[in-house]
């Protein structure tokens, strides 16, 4: 029985702009577009996760600002609950987004703003909810304080964790973080920079994978991209999930974000592990076809579509 998927993350605006090109340091270019739009990445979550049909509540903090209405406009078309995002008075972050429009990449600068004021106060505050949810989702835009805090309430109470190591961290992981999380999905310039290691191939990536395993992570998914996701389990079997062709990639900005919120949701459905990393996997092959973040985020509809 599904219950609820808890979102705990960020929200900031994404102002992206488009190039034929991305510039070297220190050159100016002219761009093609410039778009104004929600972004974060537990918002983007949050949002992949809702469209994807579970039932989301949404853990943050905004400012008091036009970029804080603009999520919460988002959230309540999306039909999340916004009742544990707070207010206060620094100013809703941002971030910065350039895409090279030739090969659908990006480079991001992200200011956090608001969120990265939460505190594990204000994370027990929302204990309640987060002890009744079904899966509890996070990332690193927010205090490292605060993140391990929520999911140590949740692994207590017995509630499926999820870490997306994400933005990559500049130092390894505390090990006490590592031995919360039920399933840890980084990809794989994350898991290089957690394990110290190279990964240049699968046999690479298998072998950071147990060594995240070996640090105290139950499961670890590492998304490759075009080539799918790498399951490494918690029995130390290990599966390579291939990726879906969704279309012509337009922008590869939020992908992870999308298979975050996919698998999520399908974990809440009681889809097994592997059925939901295929689920996350299709709705990330279809968010990339689309500009922008949490705007190319499918429907369940398109992504039951791809999985046929």
């Amino acid at each position: 029985m599904s219950k609820f998927v808890l979102v705990m993350g960020s929200f900031v605006a994404d102002l992206s702009f488009r190039a034929a090109r991305l510039p070297a340091w220190g050159e100016t270019i002219m761009g093609s577009s410039f778009v104004l739009g929600p972004g974060g990445k537990g918002s983007n979550q949050a949002v992949a996760c809702a469209r994807a049909g579970a039932q989301v509540r949404f853990l943050s903090k905004l400012g008091d600002d036009t970029f804080g209405k603009i999520a919460r406009s988002l959230w309540v078309s999306d039909g999340i609950d916004d009742s544990l995002v707070s207010t206060c008075g620094t100013g809703t972050g941002a971030a910065a987004i350039l895409i090279d429009q030739a090969r659908g990449e990006n480079a991001i600068i992200v200011v956090p703003g608001a969120c990265f004021t939460l505190t594990p106060a204000e994370v027990d505050a929302a204990a309640g909810a987060i002890r009744s949810a079904g899966v509890f989702l996070t990332q690193l835009e927010l205090p490292l304080d605060a993140v391990e805090r929520g999911l140590q309430i949740a692994r207590e109470a017995g509630v499926t964790t999820i870490l997306n190591p994400a933005p990559a961290p500049e130092q390894p992981l505390p090990d006490s973080l590592m031995a919360l999380c039920d399933y840890l999905i980084p990809n794989e310039t994350e898991a290089a920079l957690l394990t110290c290691m190279p990964i240049e191939n699968i046999e690479q990536s298998k072998a950071a994978a147990r060594e995240l395993q070996r640090r105290g992570v139950r499961n670890v998914i590492l998304t490759l991209g075009a080539k799918g996701a790498l399951v490494q389990q918690a029995d130390g079997s290990s599966t390579v999930v291939s990726a879906f062709n969704g279309g012509a990639v337009v922008e590869t900005t939020g992908a992870g974000d999308a298979f975050c919120g996919g698998f999520a949701a399908a974990l809440d459905e009681g889809k097994p592990l592997l059925e939901a990393v295929r689920f996350g996997c299709a709705t990330a092959a279809i968010s990339v076809t689309r500009p922008g973040t949490a705007p190319s985020m499918p429907q369940r509809q398109e992504i039951d579509a791809l999985l046929g």
